[in-house]
């Protein structure tokens, strides 16, 4: 079956449509998406990347696929939040960090661990956009520069 094809990923804020993705699948390379109103495209890009806020796809006909980060489960923590991000980067895990609250996927082992550091764990559910990796490249997955 023929899906129009995503060229590349560019800055927008005005696009046609929107597929709505969570932080897993908004790391990707090559796949079939479909937006919320039901236009199926291929993105296929030369190499793995993630996409970011105010990134669309841009199909080869000229139209617009924005990204909508989709809710997901994640954890909720608040304390000594510079304690406890060392911790979870120590451990190589992705967080969100904010002023009064760091956010991390749901994990019972992490979870655990900042109990016993003394941290206010919850669950809540909404997006999820964590701090890029090391030396700007996004999310790193090796120690390759």
């Amino acid at each position: 079956m023929d899906f129009p094809r995503c060229v590349d990923v560019i800055h927008s804020h005005k696009p046609d449509e929107f597929v709505i993705l969570d932080y897993h699948a908004r790391f990707l390379r090559r796949k079939v998406l479909e937006t919320k109103h039901g236009l199926k495209f291929l993105v296929d890009l030369p190499k793995t990347r993630s996409i970011s806020k105010n990134e669309a796809f841009l199909l080869e006909d000229g139209r617009l696929v924005g990204v909508v980060f989709a809710d997901e489960e994640l954890l909720q923590i608040k304390g000594d939040l510079l304690r406890f991000a060392w911790h979870i980067g120590n451990r190589h895990v992705p967080c969100q960090i904010e002023g009064a609250r760091l956010l991390i996927q749901k994990d019972h082992v992490i979870k655990e661990m900042l109990i016993k550091l003394g941290a206010e764990v919850e669950t809540v559910k909404e997006p999820f956009n964590p701090e890029g990796g090391a030396y700007g490249h996004g999310r790193t997955h090796s120690h390759a520069h």
